[in-house]
């Protein structure tokens, strides 16, 4: 393994455990049940796949050309997170448990769980710029380009299939302690006001003019 394929590892598996929107909706789909925090984290993948093939085939070059799209996809992402967020606040001040679900109650099924992990990442405007200007980086002098992208891009979604389950999983086996009614109240308002602080930061960030 070449130094600068390890050196792609190290990046991407920093940027994927970055905690963010992501992580955020996989921990509480956790909350509910296991099954709906890893379909959750299937979701997530399944939105990097989507990042990371743009990325390679350069379309994600558009949303720098055309700011316009850039900002639309922005304001969707952001309309999208801050909604979650607010209904998870919401639902742990009025004790009615929402996406994380009493003990002994059926959480969210995996359909749903799967699409808000899907649209949580597919919806963030700044990561196929992210991974276009970061996968040509680690492509040697005198590579194939395609190969070597579509290479980068799988290591991406492996790491993310790899990281969000075990997020999943891990939060699971907590789940006695964590599904305690206050605990559960406390973990889902304080989840749902960083999703709500990362959609305001979204929508505000096309009115700056980042």
């Amino acid at each position: 393994m070449d130094a600068q394929l390890i050196a792609f590892i190290g990046v991407a598996a920093g940027m994927i455990a970055m905690p963010g929107a992501d992580f955020t909706v996989v921990v509480r789909n956790s909350l509910a049940s296991r099954r709906a925090g890893v379909a959750c984290a299937v979701g997530v993948a399944g939105g990097l796949v989507v990042h990371t093939a743009l990325a390679v085939a350069g379309l994600a070059a558009v949303l720098v050309a055309v700011p316009v799209l850039y900002r639309t996809l922005q304001i969707a992402g952001g309309a999208y997170v801050l909604y979650l967020g607010v209904q998870a606040v919401r639902g742990a001040l009025k004790g009615t448990m929402g996406p994380v679900e009493a003990e002994g109650r059926a959480g969210p099924g995996a359909g749903r769980s799967l699409r808000q992990g899907f649209l949580t990442n597919v919806l963030n405007p700044k990561a196929p710029v992210l991974f276009l200007s970061l996968l040509p980086q680690f492509v040697p002098d005198g590579a194939a380009v395609l190969p070597r992208t579509l290479l980068l891009a799988s290591i991406v979604v492996v790491l993310a299939l790899v990281w969000f389950p075990a997020v999943a999983l891990l939060v699971d086996r907590l789940g006695r302690w964590l599904r305690r009614p206050r605990t559960a109240r406390a973990v889902q308002g304080v989840t749902g006001g960083g999703l709500a602080a990362l959609g305001v930061s979204l929508l505000a960030a096309p009115v700056a003019g980042r």
